[in-house]
């Protein structure tokens, strides 16, 4: 008999090292090793949204806040970052259950959702009600705000209570490592 699954929200700080752990060796293996230490870093900080199938980790997620930069204003970001459901557990939910613990955060706590994403998820947040940011992208660097056109078509947003002009301008703060 499988067991249950069970998604546990916590803060990073409510996360003792053996979950953080197993958080951040799910995530270098769903990543193929292409998760840095930079992207670990990004997730940290905020809540984590950790599904459980008895004591294996076999998702996580985390929502961050950022500010971004949109129509003259300062928008308070509920970041989505480090999402990876273990690759024998995938097409079976689990992503889309990591997601609406996270978005009921954003709904509650923020201006807006945002995200980066890989090509090959973006029909997953899409389906969500996330909306694709149609409009250039920038970041602003400790030398001034610079284009970041490489990140242009990937990133999204969840329109919570700010107005926003899905093909205007978009500039998210600084952090070391990818800025989007």
């Amino acid at each position: 008999m499988t067991p249950m699954t069970e998604v546990r929200v916590a803060h990073t700080a409510d996360l003792d090292t053996a979950a953080l752990a197993a958080a951040r060796a799910l995530l270098d293996e769903a990543f193929e090793g292409e998760f840095t230490d930079h992207d670990w870093e990004h997730a940290l900080g905020g809540m984590h949204a950790l599904l459980w199938e008895g004591a294996d980790l076999i998702g996580h997620a985390s929502v961050v806040q950022r500010r971004l930069l949109h129509a003259g204003r300062a928008l308070r970001s509920g970041y989505v970052e480090a999402v990876a459901v273990r690759e024998t557990h995938r097409r079976r939910g689990h992503g889309a259950t990591l997601l609406t613990a996270l978005e009921r955060l954003i709904r509650g706590g923020y201006d807006l959702g945002a995200l980066a994403s890989s090509d090959e998820a973006l029909p997953f947040y899409a389906e969500r009600g996330w909306r694709l940011w149609q409009g250039p992208t920038f970041a602003l660097t400790p030398l001034g705000i610079a284009r970041t056109e490489e990140d242009d078509g990937g990133v999204y947003v969840l329109p919570v209570a700010a107005r926003l002009d899905l093909s205007g301008e978009l500039v998210c703060d600084w952090r070391d490592g990818d800025v989007w």
